[in-house]
This record gives structure tokens, sequence and C-alpha cells, in this order.
């Protein structure tokens, strides 16, 4: 049985996810807007609930993009990842939350880190109705924020 979804038929809603325990030992992320050609990247702090904007990745293709963030990773040791996955208003997934999720099972197997996930539904639309002059790091910013915003 196929899991497609027919022509004309709603998209399926971003499926139910339990609470996400983040160990209290964690203090330091990194966070990323994907996309296909440009990366948004940000530092955050939990004790400080303090988020920075990084420069934006700019790669096309999986090879070049891991090198970069490779490098973000070394430069950064964070404690874990945090990761935002896009979906239509409606809460519908598509194609590019297929693309987002595909990106942290990588990151998760090859750098070892605990990969959250945030809903970063409108997280570009609030960074451009914000000014941002780098939109993606700014739109990574927003998920590292709403992701510390949810700890205890």
């Amino acid at each position: 049985m196929s899991d497609a979804v027919p022509q004309g038929a709603p998209a399926p809603a971003a499926p139910a996810r339990a609470p996400v325990v983040v160990p209290a030992h964690f203090q330091s992320f990194l966070a990323f807007d994907f996309g296909t050609k440009r990366t948004g990247v940000a530092t955050g702090s939990r004790m400080l609930g303090l988020t920075t904007p990084q420069a934006t990745i700019k790669a096309e293709g999986a090879d070049a993009r891991m090198l970069q963030v490779a490098a973000r990773i070394k430069e950064f040791e964070p404690d874990a990842l945090v990761i935002g996955v896009p979906y239509h208003p409606d809460g519908a997934a598509h194609e590019n939350t297929a693309r987002a999720l595909k990106f942290g099972r990588q990151l998760r197997g090859r750098f070892g880190l605990q990969v959250f996930e945030v809903d970063e539904r409108y997280s570009t639309t609030e960074a451009l109705s914000g000014g941002a002059r780098d939109a993606d790091a700014a739109s990574a910013c927003i998920i590292l924020e709403q992701f510390l915003r949810s700890l205890p």
C-alpha cells in the first residue's frame, strides 16, 4: 500500500508528537533553517535564553552543505541541534517538510547529536517583517527562540 495522497485529496496534517524531553545538561544549541540553496544558522544558550544569528550556509547539494554544517558544529560544539520543519498553514506536510526531516536524520546519523524539530511555519515571514538583512539566519533564530521558550 502506498502512502501517496491522491491528486486533489487534502494532504495529511503534521503528525501529533509526544512532548520532547530535553536533558537539563543540554545547554548550547545550533539551529538550522534548512533550504536547498541556503540554510540559516543560529546559536543559542538555554541558560540565557538568547540566540545569535550566524552566517547563512550557501551551498547546493547535500555534500557541500554538510561540509559547512560540520565546520559550524566543530566551531560551536553544541550539545544538540535544532531544525525547523516547514508545514502548510493548515498543518499539512509538503515537499520541503520531507526534505527538512531528511536533513535532520542526516545530521543525527553523521554527527551523533540529538536533533530537535520545531514547527517553523511563518518564521521567514516573521523575519522579513522584522526587517532582517539575512532572513535565513533570522529564521534560524526564531526557530531556536521558539525551541528555547518551550523548555522548562
